[in-house]
Protein backbone atom coordinates (compact mmCIF):
# COMPACT_ATOMS: atom_id res chain seq x y z
CA UNK A 1 0.00 0.00 0.00
CA UNK A 2 1.50 3.13 -0.73
CA UNK A 3 1.15 6.33 0.44
CA UNK A 4 1.72 10.33 -1.26
CA UNK A 5 4.20 10.69 1.65
CA UNK A 6 5.60 7.48 1.85
CA UNK A 7 5.91 3.79 0.46
CA UNK A 8 4.63 0.98 2.42
CA UNK A 9 7.55 -1.02 4.36
CA UNK A 10 8.07 -4.23 2.57
CA UNK A 11 9.25 -7.83 4.67
CA UNK A 12 12.83 -6.56 5.61
CA UNK A 13 11.86 -3.13 6.25
CA UNK A 14 9.20 -4.39 8.81
CA UNK A 15 11.35 -6.83 10.50
CA UNK A 16 14.03 -3.87 10.96
CA UNK A 17 11.32 -1.77 12.23
CA UNK A 18 10.48 -4.35 14.79
CA UNK A 19 14.29 -5.34 15.65
CA UNK A 20 14.84 -1.24 16.41
CA UNK A 21 11.23 -1.20 18.49
CA UNK A 22 12.50 -4.53 20.97
CA UNK A 23 15.79 -2.77 21.22
CA UNK A 24 14.89 0.88 22.09
CA UNK A 25 12.45 -0.67 24.36
CA UNK A 26 15.18 -2.48 25.77
CA UNK A 27 16.96 0.70 26.19
CA UNK A 28 14.09 2.38 28.18
CA UNK A 29 13.85 -0.34 30.15
CA UNK A 30 17.44 -0.43 31.07
CA UNK A 31 17.54 3.58 31.42
CA UNK A 32 14.65 3.76 33.88
CA UNK A 33 16.04 0.57 36.23
CA UNK A 34 19.21 2.80 36.64
CA UNK A 35 17.55 6.08 37.58
CA UNK A 36 15.24 3.68 40.24
CA UNK A 37 18.45 1.63 41.52
CA UNK A 38 20.16 5.00 42.13
CA UNK A 39 17.19 6.68 43.69
CA UNK A 40 17.25 3.73 45.64
CA UNK A 41 20.87 4.34 46.62
CA UNK A 42 20.30 7.74 47.72
CA UNK A 43 17.50 7.32 49.46
CA UNK A 44 15.27 9.41 47.32
CA UNK A 45 12.27 6.92 46.49
CA UNK A 46 11.31 7.34 50.74
CA UNK A 47 8.10 7.38 51.67
CA UNK A 48 8.92 10.06 54.27
CA UNK A 49 10.31 12.55 51.40
CA UNK A 50 6.68 11.86 49.51
CA UNK A 51 4.49 11.64 52.03
CA UNK A 52 4.23 15.74 52.40
CA UNK A 53 2.63 15.78 49.19
CA UNK A 54 -0.48 13.71 50.55
CA UNK A 55 -1.30 16.53 53.03
CA UNK A 56 -3.50 19.12 52.35
CA UNK A 57 -0.90 21.69 54.10
CA UNK A 58 1.88 21.27 51.54
CA UNK A 59 -0.87 21.83 48.72
CA UNK A 60 -2.84 25.09 50.15
CA UNK A 61 0.64 26.94 51.50
CA UNK A 62 2.53 26.17 48.72
CA UNK A 63 1.70 24.06 45.32
CA UNK A 64 -2.10 25.67 44.88
CA UNK A 65 -0.59 29.74 45.11
CA UNK A 66 2.00 29.05 42.82
CA UNK A 67 -0.50 27.17 40.64
CA UNK A 68 -2.96 30.06 40.59
CA UNK A 69 -0.07 32.27 39.40
CA UNK A 70 1.24 30.28 37.16
CA UNK A 71 -2.06 30.25 35.56
CA UNK A 72 -3.09 33.75 36.49
CA UNK A 73 -0.05 34.90 34.63
CA UNK A 74 -0.62 32.91 31.40
CA UNK A 75 -4.47 33.45 31.31
CA UNK A 76 -3.74 37.50 31.32
CA UNK A 77 -1.30 37.02 28.51
CA UNK A 78 -3.57 34.82 26.22
CA UNK A 79 -6.25 37.26 26.48
CA UNK A 80 -3.94 39.99 25.37
CA UNK A 81 -1.34 38.22 23.44
CA UNK A 82 -4.68 36.20 20.84
CA UNK A 83 -6.21 39.18 19.35
CA UNK A 84 -3.20 41.75 19.60
CA UNK A 85 -1.34 38.77 17.84
CA UNK A 86 -4.27 38.75 15.18
CA UNK A 87 -3.97 42.09 14.75
CA UNK A 88 -0.19 42.42 13.62
CA UNK A 89 -1.10 39.60 11.97
CA UNK A 90 -3.75 40.57 9.64
CA UNK A 91 -1.43 44.17 9.42
CA UNK A 92 1.16 42.76 8.06
CA UNK A 93 -0.92 41.37 4.89
CA UNK A 94 -2.04 45.04 4.10
CA UNK A 95 -1.63 45.81 0.88
CA UNK A 96 -0.31 49.79 2.54
CA UNK A 97 3.22 50.12 2.69
CA UNK A 98 3.21 52.32 5.59
CA UNK A 99 1.30 50.17 7.40
CA UNK A 100 2.84 46.76 6.43
CA UNK A 101 6.71 47.85 7.22
CA UNK A 102 6.52 49.32 10.52
CA UNK A 103 4.09 46.47 11.61
CA UNK A 104 6.55 44.04 10.32
CA UNK A 105 9.61 45.91 11.75
CA UNK A 106 7.80 45.91 15.28
CA UNK A 107 7.38 41.75 14.99
CA UNK A 108 10.61 40.68 13.95
CA UNK A 109 12.36 43.20 16.72
CA UNK A 110 10.40 41.35 19.33
CA UNK A 111 10.26 37.81 18.20
CA UNK A 112 14.12 38.49 17.84
CA UNK A 113 14.39 39.05 21.72
CA UNK A 114 14.48 36.54 24.58
CA UNK A 115 11.25 36.64 26.75
CA UNK A 116 13.56 36.58 29.56
CA UNK A 117 14.89 39.66 28.58
CA UNK A 118 11.56 41.26 27.64
CA UNK A 119 10.64 40.03 31.59
CA UNK A 120 13.77 41.69 32.91
CA UNK A 121 13.38 45.18 30.85
CA UNK A 122 9.94 45.72 31.85
CA UNK A 123 10.26 44.86 35.40
CA UNK A 124 13.23 47.65 35.61
CA UNK A 125 11.10 49.69 33.20
CA UNK A 126 8.11 49.62 35.54
CA UNK A 127 10.36 50.14 38.81
CA UNK A 128 12.15 53.40 37.32
CA UNK A 129 9.22 55.12 35.40
CA UNK A 130 5.76 53.96 37.25
CA UNK A 131 4.20 53.59 40.32
CA UNK A 132 2.79 49.80 40.26
CA UNK A 133 3.26 48.69 43.86
CA UNK A 134 6.54 46.59 44.24
CA UNK A 135 4.40 43.14 45.21
CA UNK A 136 2.21 43.61 42.09
CA UNK A 137 5.06 45.10 39.97
CA UNK A 138 6.50 41.03 39.02
CA UNK A 139 2.79 40.07 37.27
CA UNK A 140 2.91 43.24 35.62
CA UNK A 141 6.09 42.25 34.26
CA UNK A 142 5.81 38.38 33.49
CA UNK A 143 3.01 39.42 31.19
CA UNK A 144 4.36 42.25 29.56
CA UNK A 145 7.36 39.76 28.22
CA UNK A 146 5.12 37.15 27.53
CA UNK A 147 2.53 38.90 25.20
CA UNK A 148 5.43 41.31 23.62
CA UNK A 149 7.03 38.05 22.57
CA UNK A 150 4.03 35.51 21.76
CA UNK A 151 2.24 38.57 20.20
CA UNK A 152 4.92 38.42 17.53
CA UNK A 153 4.78 35.00 17.29
CA UNK A 154 1.23 34.25 17.15
CA UNK A 155 1.22 37.19 14.38
CA UNK A 156 3.54 35.62 11.99
CA UNK A 157 1.30 32.31 12.44
CA UNK A 158 -1.66 34.45 11.53
CA UNK A 159 -0.06 35.62 8.22
CA UNK A 160 1.33 32.54 7.35
CA UNK A 161 -2.53 30.88 7.94
CA UNK A 162 -4.05 33.76 5.79
CA UNK A 163 -1.24 32.89 3.09
CA UNK A 164 -1.79 29.09 3.20
CA UNK A 165 -5.02 29.28 1.37
CA UNK A 166 -5.89 28.82 -1.87
CA UNK A 167 -5.57 32.19 -3.65
CA UNK A 168 -8.87 31.08 -5.22
CA UNK A 169 -10.68 31.85 -2.02
CA UNK A 170 -9.47 35.82 -2.03
CA UNK A 171 -10.37 35.90 -5.91
CA UNK A 172 -13.73 34.32 -5.81
CA UNK A 173 -14.81 36.70 -2.87
CA UNK A 174 -13.06 40.13 -4.96
CA UNK A 175 -15.56 38.05 -7.34
CA UNK A 176 -18.83 38.58 -5.75
CA UNK A 177 -17.61 42.28 -4.80
CA UNK A 178 -16.30 41.82 -1.45
CA UNK A 179 -13.63 44.34 -0.36
CA UNK A 180 -10.52 43.14 1.41
CA UNK A 181 -11.87 43.80 5.02
CA UNK A 182 -14.69 41.99 4.09
CA UNK A 183 -12.95 39.21 2.40
CA UNK A 184 -10.50 38.90 5.40
CA UNK A 185 -13.01 38.75 8.13
CA UNK A 186 -15.83 36.85 6.18
CA UNK A 187 -13.96 34.54 4.39
CA UNK A 188 -10.05 33.93 4.46
CA UNK A 189 -9.74 34.13 8.51
CA UNK A 190 -13.01 31.79 9.90
CA UNK A 191 -11.17 29.41 7.24
CA UNK A 192 -7.83 29.96 8.07
CA UNK A 193 -8.21 29.20 11.91
CA UNK A 194 -8.35 24.91 11.76
CA UNK A 195 -5.19 25.76 9.78
CA UNK A 196 -3.42 27.80 12.33
CA UNK A 197 -5.33 26.03 15.86
CA UNK A 198 -2.40 23.75 16.33
CA UNK A 199 0.39 26.54 16.27
CA UNK A 200 -1.89 28.87 17.96
CA UNK A 201 -2.12 25.82 20.62
CA UNK A 202 1.83 25.17 20.74
CA UNK A 203 2.08 28.59 21.55
CA UNK A 204 -0.11 28.73 24.19
CA UNK A 205 1.56 25.67 25.90
CA UNK A 206 4.85 27.82 25.61
CA UNK A 207 2.89 30.55 27.39
CA UNK A 208 2.38 28.58 30.32
CA UNK A 209 5.49 26.87 30.72
CA UNK A 210 6.99 30.46 30.13
CA UNK A 211 5.59 31.84 33.16
CA UNK A 212 8.29 29.77 34.94
CA UNK A 213 10.78 32.59 34.13
CA UNK A 214 9.05 34.81 36.08
CA UNK A 215 9.68 33.36 39.33
CA UNK A 216 13.53 32.01 38.56
CA UNK A 217 14.61 35.78 37.44
CA UNK A 218 11.62 38.37 39.31
CA UNK A 219 10.39 36.58 42.22
CA UNK A 220 7.29 36.44 40.54
CA UNK A 221 4.76 33.49 42.83
CA UNK A 222 4.00 30.75 40.51
CA UNK A 223 4.51 27.00 40.47
CA UNK A 224 7.92 26.49 40.03
CA UNK A 225 9.07 29.19 42.67
CA UNK A 226 6.40 27.89 45.21
CA UNK A 227 7.96 24.65 44.51
CA UNK A 228 11.59 25.89 45.31
CA UNK A 229 10.03 26.97 49.04
CA UNK A 230 8.23 23.41 49.26
CA UNK A 231 11.65 21.62 48.86
CA UNK A 232 13.71 23.57 51.23
CA UNK A 233 11.20 23.15 54.51
CA UNK A 234 10.79 19.61 53.29
CA UNK A 235 13.77 18.71 52.21
CA UNK A 236 12.15 16.96 49.06
CA UNK A 237 14.39 18.50 46.02
CA UNK A 238 13.86 15.37 43.59
CA UNK A 239 10.00 15.11 44.51
CA UNK A 240 8.84 18.28 44.67
CA UNK A 241 10.33 18.54 40.29
CA UNK A 242 8.69 15.47 39.76
CA UNK A 243 4.95 16.87 41.25
CA UNK A 244 5.36 20.30 39.33
CA UNK A 245 6.29 18.33 36.67
CA UNK A 246 3.53 16.28 36.64
CA UNK A 247 1.56 19.25 37.22
CA UNK A 248 2.84 21.25 33.97
CA UNK A 249 1.85 17.88 32.18
CA UNK A 250 -1.70 17.68 33.26
CA UNK A 251 -2.18 21.64 32.56
CA UNK A 252 -0.39 21.33 28.77
CA UNK A 253 -2.06 17.99 28.12
CA UNK A 254 -5.58 19.86 28.97
CA UNK A 255 -4.93 22.49 27.02
CA UNK A 256 -3.69 20.11 23.61
CA UNK A 257 -6.62 17.69 24.46
CA UNK A 258 -8.92 20.49 24.11
CA UNK A 259 -7.93 22.02 21.28
CA UNK A 260 -7.70 18.93 19.28
CA UNK A 261 -11.63 18.31 20.20
CA UNK A 262 -11.80 21.89 19.06
CA UNK A 263 -10.04 21.48 15.72
CA UNK A 264 -12.29 18.05 15.10
CA UNK A 265 -15.48 20.10 15.76
CA UNK A 266 -14.46 23.27 13.55
CA UNK A 267 -13.54 20.54 10.92
CA UNK A 268 -16.05 18.49 11.18
CA UNK A 269 -18.84 21.67 10.77
CA UNK A 270 -17.42 22.44 7.64
CA UNK A 271 -18.25 19.11 6.05
CA UNK A 272 -20.83 19.32 3.86
CA UNK A 273 -24.63 17.58 5.30
CA UNK A 274 -24.16 14.55 3.18
CA UNK A 275 -28.20 14.93 1.69
CA UNK A 276 -28.76 14.45 -1.98
CA UNK A 277 -29.90 17.15 -4.35
CA UNK A 278 -32.83 16.43 -6.32
CA UNK A 279 -31.79 17.26 -10.03
CA UNK A 280 -34.32 20.21 -9.40
CA UNK A 281 -32.33 21.41 -6.49
CA UNK A 282 -29.61 21.09 -8.28
CA UNK A 283 -30.38 22.87 -11.49
CA UNK A 284 -31.54 25.90 -9.08
CA UNK A 285 -28.46 25.82 -6.90
CA UNK A 286 -26.33 25.62 -10.11
CA UNK A 287 -28.32 28.79 -11.30
CA UNK A 288 -28.10 30.60 -8.12
CA UNK A 289 -24.37 30.14 -7.76
CA UNK A 290 -24.36 31.56 -11.51
CA UNK A 291 -26.15 34.58 -10.95
CA UNK A 292 -23.97 35.15 -7.78
CA UNK A 293 -21.05 35.85 -10.11
CA UNK A 294 -19.18 32.14 -8.85
CA UNK A 295 -18.87 30.92 -4.48
CA UNK A 296 -16.07 30.74 -2.91
CA UNK A 297 -14.71 27.32 -2.88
Amino acid sequence: MTSVLYDAPGPRARRRNVLLSVLFAVLLAALLWWVWRALDDKGQLKWALWQPFTTADAWNTYLLPGLWGTLKAAALSVVIALPLGAVLGIARLSDHRWVRVPVGAVVEFFRSIPVLLLMLFANELYAQSSNIASEDRPLYAVVTGLVLYNASVLAEVVRAGVLALPKGQTEAAYAIGLRKGQTMTSILLPQSVTVMLPAIVSQLVVIVKDTALGGVMISYAELLSARSTLAANYANVIQSFVVVAVIFIILNFTLTSFASWLEGRLRRGKKTTGAVLSPNDATIAGTAATGAGGGVA
